[in-house]
């Protein structure tokens, strides 16, 4: 595959040589700490050059120092004439231009344009702190060189493989139970990985190996987590884990109690659609929920495990919960919260009540 067209993996800085990255990549995410890492990571390699010697850095942009004076040129300005400089005494030179998020759109044109025709000897490289850089930019990105994704994907095996990545380079060597500790414990916190690994190193030394109990006295609060982690705690029935992935939720993942009871609701309502619809595969529980196939084939195992008469329990007692989170009860919200799960956990290991003449979930009758 050429580099032209290779997408670097998520988190992942691509190779360090101009033949791998081509001649422009840009470095996106919105988490600002893994962002510079992958950054940081990138230039460097492409700075120790591919054999042939040190390759020369230039620096534009730096995020946080304002606008210009009206007599200067724009950071953007200053890149593109660097880019369209041949390299002296080096056969190419790597221009950073590090707030790319702040372009607006007429210097966003300009870098497309550039990119129409870029020097072969220059490699631009463009960090974009957000959420996505403009469809435009990406294209011209892509069909020079490469994209950078510094956020890893929320869940799935692209976030197993980030993370696998960053420990197999760390300065320390985890063992699997502490490698799995420490992935469990940061959940959606990945940011503070780069930290807790120097942290390890400084304190244990370089290449030593890490148990969990060595974790312990560094790990600190435990990460946020993501709202399915909640709803798949409660399909299991282990009220102590939903419990204190609520904690997670509301507190480091600073969620608002009614966001997570927005999740429930989405989760126990779609189990409710499902009920007496005849759905008998993910697809069709897919079409009915409006959820994409692999989430909607659980809530469909779900469904049919807990019956008609659980599924109407969890969504009146999410009911209650609506009210008391909105000052019904005077209770705290994370406190309804805390009574909600723990009894949305407890269904999944009642009996189920037989009603005579009612179809199961998943059923013609």
């Amino acid at each position: 595959m050429s580099a032209a067209n290779r997408r670097a993996p998520d988190g992942a800085a691509p190779a360090a040589s101009g033949a791998d990255v081509g001649r422009a990549v840009l470095v996106q995410g919105d988490d600002p700490s893994l962002l510079s890492r992958a950054l940081s990571s990138l230039v460097d390699g492409l700075a120790t050059g591919d054999g042939s010697g040190p390759t020369p850095v230039e620096e534009y942009g730096e995020p946080g120092r304002g606008e210009p004076r009206a007599d200067e040129p724009s950071p953007v300005a200053l890149a593109l004439a660097a880019c369209r400089t041949p390299p002296f005494l080096a056969p190419r030179r790597v221009v950073v231009l590090r707030d790319a998020a702040a372009l607006d759109a007429a210097q966003v044109k300009a870098v497309v344009e550039y990119l129409g025709e870029p020097l072969d000897s220059t490699v631009l490289v463009l960090a974009y702190a957000g959420r996505s850089a403009p469809a435009a930019l990406q294209k011209a990105v892509r069909a020079n060189g490469t994209v950078v994704d510094a956020v890893p994907a929320a869940a799935g095996r692209a976030r197993s493989q980030w993370y696998a990545e960053q420990v197999r380079s760390a300065p320390v060597r985890l063992s699997p139970a502490a490698a799995a500790r420490l992935e469990a414990h940061l959940g959606e916190d990945l940011s503070r990985l780069d930290g807790l690994l120097g942290a390890l190193s400084a304190t244990y030394g370089p290449k030593a190996t890490i148990t969990p109990d060595d974790l312990e006295p560094l790990l600190g609060a435990a990460g946020g987590v993501a709202p399915w982690d909640l709803t798949d705690a409660l399909d299991a029935g282990d009220a102590a884990k939903s419990v204190e992935t609520l904690h997670r939720l509301v507190g480091a993942g600073e969620r608002h109690p009614l966001q997570v009871l927005a999740s429930l609701h989405r989760h126990y309502g779609a189990m409710l659609r499902l009920d007496g619809s005849g759905a008998a595969d993910e697809a069709t529980a897919a079409a009915l929920t409006g959820m994409k196939p692999y989430p909607a084939r659980k809530v469909l195992s779900q469904a049919r495990r807990l019956g008609h008469d659980r599924v109407a329990r969890a969504v009146t007692l999410l009911a209650g919960a609506d009210l008391g989170c909105r000052g019904g009860t005077g209770w705290p919200p994370e406190l309804v919260l805390e009574v909600l799960v723990a009894r949305l956990a407890r269904l999944v290991r009642e009996r189920p009540t037989a009603r005579p003449g009612r179809a199961p979930v998943g059923t013609v009758r």
